[in-house]
């Protein structure tokens, strides 16, 4: 399913929900999704200081048993840590987030595993200026993969979490040292899954 060829009017009766609905905002039929993070906006557990940060625009869609989300983004980049990401959470305490990020003034792909604390990985630089990034579940088991033209693609991130059979799976604009930044989300699809080899794209 594309959820971005839905009609915002409709969506939440088609199952498209906010947590932290962003400010600015607009969707025009044939243009991407336009997302803008307000200051210091972010999803991060921090696993020295212990503190919980929750105020990034997340726009999701609830999924339910094994799935396959796959998104293509661009980010206006300005501040570091500037992003834009590929969500899924269960819950505040459990989520897991793929960014593209913009990391020491390189944009980067980045990866966020919480289980209560965040557990925060730089993967790569990223070559071009709209990437493709996907989570696929099976079960408890879920990988992150990267690519450059949606065709082939790079294992980023393997990891597995005791979540509920239904998560919350979508899109966020984050700014967590920044005054603020743009995303625009070029596509946002959901799908079942019955590959049991989650590291695999098929």
């Amino acid at each position: 399913m594309n959820w971005l060829e839905k009609n915002p009017i409709v969506w939440t009766d088609s199952g498209l929900s906010w947590i932290n609905e962003a400010r600015t905002w607009s969707l025009i039929e044939g243009h991407p999704l336009i997302l803008t993070a307000p200051q210091h906006a972010d999803f991060f557990n921090d696993p020295s200081l212990g503190s919980i940060v929750s105020t990034a625009p997340f726009l999701y869609a609830r999924v339910q048993g094994n799935f396959v989300a796959s998104i293509q983004l661009s980010v206006d980049m300005i501040a570091q840590c500037d992003s834009g990401c590929l969500m899924m959470m269960s819950d505040e305490l459990n989520w897991a987030k793929i960014c593209f990020e913009f990391m020491n003034k390189v944009p980067t792909v980045v990866t966020v595993v919480t289980r209560t604390k965040s557990d925060d990985c730089n993967s790569k630089a990223v070559a071009v200026t709209a990437p493709f990034f996907r989570l696929t579940r099976f079960g408890n088991c879920f990988a992150f993969h990267y690519s450059e033209d949606g065709d082939q693609w790079e294992l980023v991130r393997y990891f597995s979490m005791e979540v509920p059979n239904e998560l919350k799976v979508g899109l966020v604009a984050q700014s967590p040292f920044g005054s603020g930044c743009t995303v625009f989300f070029h596509s946002f699809e959901t799908n079942s899954n019955v590959n049991d080899d989650v590291r695999t794209v098929k």
